[in-house]
Order: C-alpha cells, then sequence, then structure tokens
C-alpha cells in the first residue's frame, strides 16, 4: 500500500483516492518487468561511457566556439563518442540539425541526387516529411528536384510485405528510408531484429541501396542499435532519447562515412561539410545528456508500460499492449472520442513543471493534416523524451503518450491523465 505520507501528498496535487488505489496494483505487477528495464540502461550506460572514456573527454571539451567554429574540438570529441555508441564510421551531431525532420531532410538531401528514386518499405512516413518528399505539395521538397518516391505498405498485422517490396525496388532506387517508430500510424515500432531483416533483404535485391533508419524515439531502448545490423545512415533528435533532457536544441546522422559526409555538405556547403558550424558553448550539455540519456529513456519505458497497463485494464486499446516488448518510448491509447483525448491532454500539461497552469488546445499545426492537439510544460521546447503527449483530433482518436525525465515525474503525468478523464465522467473505476 501507498504511505500515508505518499498518499497524502498526491491528493493535494489533485489526486483522488480512488484513482491511486486502482493504479497501485498494476505497479505492484510491473516490478519484474522494470528491473529488466533497468538491465539494458545499466549496459547502455556503460557504453556510453565506455565511449567517453576512449575518447578521453576533458573539460576543455566544454568550450564555447564562435564564428566558422573551426577547430572545434569538443564538437568533433562529441561526434566521435556518437560514432563509437552507435560502431559506426562516422557522425554529425550538430546543433544546427533543428530538429528530427531536419536531421533526416538533411540526410536526404545530402545522397539522393535527380533521378533517384526514394523507397519507403514501411508506409507513409510521419506526417512531417510528406512536404520533405513531395507527397504533399511543398517548396523545396525532394520531388522538385526530380527525386521520386515508392512505397510499400506493411501487411495488415505491420509485418513486412515482402513482394511488394521487391516489387517496389528498381535500377532508380538509391536510398530505403525505414521509420522505426510508429509515428501517428496505427502499427507496431520495429525493434533493432526486425531492422537488421529488412535491411538484409533490401540489400539481397539491390546491394548498392542505402538503408537509413529513423531511429526518432528509439535510441538506448535496446542494447543494440540500426547501425548494429547493417544500417548505413541512422538519424535523429537531441530533443528526444539522446539528448538526455538536457540537449536544448540538435539532432545527429550516424553511419557510413561516405553517407554522412555527404549530409555534412549539404547541411553546411559544399567543399566546407564538418569542417564549420559553432557550437556556442552548447558542447557541455550535449555530453552531459547523452551520459544521462540510458537512465532517462528507462523511466520513459516504465512510464509507457504503466500507462498501458492503466489504460488496458479500463477497456481502452492500447499500443503497444500491456505486456508486449518495447521497442520506443512512445505509447498510443485509443481513447474514441475527442472529449477523452481533450481530457487526456490537460492531465498531462497539468503534471509538468513548466507551464503547468496553461490548458492546451487543438489548433492547426503546421506539417500535419488534421487539428493537432499537443501538451507539453518542458524546460526544452517540443522535446519528446520530456513528459508530454499529443493527438490528432480525428477518429480513432488516438492519444499518444511519451517521455518522463525520471520515473516518479512520469508516473505521476499518467496518474493525472487519468484524473482528469475520470472527473469528467468519461470513466468508472
Amino acid at each position: 500500500m501507498l504511505t500515508e505520507e505518499l498518499n497524502s501528498i498526491y491528493q493535494t496535487m489533485g489526486i483522488d483516492k480512488k484513482v491511486l488505489e486502482y493504479s497501485q496494483e498494476i505497479e505492484n505487477n510491473l516490478k519484474e518487468r522494470f528491473v529488466k528495464i533497468d538491465r539494458i540502461a545499466e549496459f547502455n550506460q556503460l557504453k556510453v561511457l565506455k565511449a567517453m572514456q576512449e575518447n578521453h573527454l576533458s573539460d576543455i571539451h566544454f568550450a564555447a566556439t564562435t564564428g566558422y567554429g573551426y577547430n572545434d574540438i569538443g564538437r568533433d570529441t562529441l561526434e566521435k563518442v556518437y560514432a563509437d555508441i552507435f560502431h559506426a564510421e562516422d557522425a554529425l551531431v550538430r546543433p544546427q540539425l533543428m530538429s528530427g525532420t531536419h536531421a533526416l531532410t538533411v540526410a536526404l538531401a545530402g545522397n539522393l541526387r535527380p533521378g533517384d528514386e526514394l523507397l519507403s518499405p514501411v508506409g507513409k512516413p510521419y506526417d512531417t516529411l510528406e512536404g520533405v518528399i513531395g507527397i504533399t505539395e511543398s517548396r523545396g521538397s525532394l520531388a522538385e528536384y526530380g527525386i521520386t518516391y515508392a512505397q510499400a505498405d506493411l501487411l495488415p498485422d505491420g509485418g513486412f510485405d515482402w513482394e511488394a517490396i521487391k516489387a517496389a525496388i528498381t535500377p532508380k532506387t538509391k536510398l530505403a528510408t525505414i521509420q522505426r517508430s510508429k509515428g501517428y500510424a496505427d502499427r507496431p515500432t520495429l525493434s533493432v531484429e526486425q531492422i537488421g531483416a529488412l535491411i538484409k533483404f533490401l540489400k539481397e535485391q539491390k546491394p548498392d541501396i542505402i538503408c537509413m533508419v529513423d531511429n526518432c524515439y528509439g535510441e538506448f531502448v535496446e542494447a543494440i542499435e540500426p547501425t548494429d545490423v547493417g544500417a548505413d545512415l541512422c538519424v535523429g533528435s537531441l530533443i528526444k532519447n539522446p539528448g538526455g533532457g538536457l540537449a536544448p536544441t540538435g539532432g545527429y546522422i550516424v553511419g557510413r562515412k561516405e553517407y554522412v559526409e555527404n549530409a555534412a555538405y549539404r547541411l553546411s556547403s559544399p567543399g566546407l561539410g564538418k569542417e564549420i558550424g559553432a557550437t556556442l558553448g552548447l558542447n557541455a550539455p550535449l555530453f552531459q545528456g547523452l551520459f544521462l540519456s540510458p537512465t532517462v529513456v528507462a523511466s520513459a519505458l516504465k512510464g509507457a508500460i504503466y500507462a498501458a497497463n492503466l489504460y488496458e485494464k479500463l477497456g481502452f486499446g492500447v499500443l503497444p499492449n500491456g505486456t508486449e516488448e518495447r521497442y520506443d518510448i512512445i505509447q498510443a491509447v485509443t481513447l474514441g472520442s475527442a472529449e477523452a483525448v481533450i481530457a487526456f491532454c490537460e492531465g498531462i500539461q497539468a503534471a509538468a513543471p513548466v507551464d503547468s497552469y496553461v490548458t492546451p488546445e487543438p489548433w492547426a499545426m503546421p506539417g500535419y493534416n488534421s487539428e493537432v492537439i499537443m501538451a507539453a510544460g518542458a524546460f526544452v521546447q517540443g522535446s519528446s523524451i520530456e513528459l508530454s503527449a499529443d493527438a490528432p483530433i480525428k477518429p480513432p482518436y488516438n492519444v499518444f503518450f511519451q517521455g518522463g525525465l525520471t520515473w516518479p515525474h512520469a508516473k505521476f503525468g499518467i496518474l493525472m491523465s487519468l484524473q482528469r478523464i475520470y472527473k469528467k465522467g468519461l470513466i468508472r473505476l
């Protein structure tokens, strides 16, 4: 049972005794799973530590550079650390990569040329990439530069449609983009093992195809990364998992040296590539956030599993379900109504350390094809490794929960989401 003091402070912060009593049994049943998550975090923590030690990280690497950023040894060491952690040949880790979408755009534009074709063998990519590719008309898209796009959808059970993928590969196919996480799609997240099998199949059909993985939300969830199973490029955002909540901005691209360099030439300019790019004193939080990332990701994973079990027991659809293995930090809950989605997000916002007094509302967010509600009282704007939730306001009314820099905060956020739905009479306990 909850101690009297803990029970009391939860109630003073707005959680009913009935909500607490309902949740306690579920938490008790998750202890064994949480131990397993901590073991993976321990392994990944040592992997990060080893990379920092072997690259002789020192406080000199935290110094600020300005202007062109020539000879920024902190930046160069950070990229060596990332390359070692991902067992890759090279890395581009920069604050100038403004988001995961931007990092993916740079990697794609750096490695595709007019006449090439981009293939997605895992269905339609995340909404914000539609304009990048040219699925939806947008100025500066890959389509405007004569780069075509092909797609093979996943099977109804979320598996790969091997025949459709094989048929989609042509002599023009240059690069395959593999989205690891579900995004707003109603499909399972891919494990690193599944990604490895897909890459192997793609290379058997066309040995020179570049395989790029959108690794957002997946870093440090498993003991291996996509570059360990053949990915030529692996791309992500520093305000998600690998930034550990401390990175104020940035993205990363790791993989084969040739392809990383191509991306660097696109980010800066031909002939300059990785040689320029001032870090403006950001190296310290980028290193420290990376160091904390394995345990921060573990906290977010515990929150996702807790949310799945809490809502599944109430009869809501959840993806993944309460017992499935986890391959990213995102938990989808099908709430069935706009009212319930809004109440859920209001609860997440109310649990935040920043802007807890603000009420989130649906709005027409750029890059999305429906109104979206987002809840995030974060220290870093848009940081989805911090406690956050977002949802498109459209059937079947899925809400996507992720993050939590600490397990107690993730837990509180989930309880507050349940509290808001309960208070509006949308569930019975």
